[in-house]
């Protein structure tokens, strides 16, 4: 049985935070503002993976009011969702992901990005796409002042395991 999901993560830069997407920190002026680590790519992942087996979504399992997950790496979140689907008979297939933003670029960290959500998730590198869009001046991403990113998510439960 396969399933998809579709996940969606936003949040405004600021200066004083680092900017990690992907789990690669990236070298700017600006990070993201988050109760976490603010990895917008990673909880777009999520919320697809969540979606996927009607799991609800990021907020659910990992409040922003609840101070154990206060500047949590959003990787590691990454993971125990990845457990929760594995504890139910769900193994990731494959995902496809954009980031949109229009500074800084993304191309010179997407492979490194790749392998460590691959890593994280118990994929092949090539099940994991990462694609990276500016929105060409408009909108919040498009003047700099946030990033998102956006996920599909494709699960699979072996029978045998359910």
């Amino acid at each position: 049985m396969f399933r998809t999901g579709i996940g969606f993560d936003s949040h405004r830069l600021c200066e004083g935070r680092r900017l990690i997407i992907g789990g690669v920190e990236i070298s700017f002026k600006k990070g993201l503002i988050g109760h976490s680590d603010a990895d917008v790519l990673c909880h777009a992942l999520c919320d697809a993976l969540l979606g996927a087996v009607a799991d609800g979504n990021i907020g659910t399992h990992f409040s922003d009011k609840d101070p154990q997950w206060k500047d949590a790496d959003s990787v590691m979140l990454l993971q125990e969702v990845v457990k929760r689907l594995n504890k139910n008979g769900w193994s990731v297939s494959n995902t496809d992901a954009t980031i949109i933003v229009e500074q800084p670029r993304m191309a010179p960290y997407i492979d490194q990005m790749r392998e460590i959500l691959a890593r994280a998730m118990g994929i092949a590198v090539d099940a994991v796409s990462i694609k990276a869009k500016t929105n060409e001046g408009m909108g919040f991403e498009g003047r700099g002042e946030g990033i998102s990113a956006m996920a599909v998510a494709t699960v699979e439960k072996d029978n045998d395991k359910s």
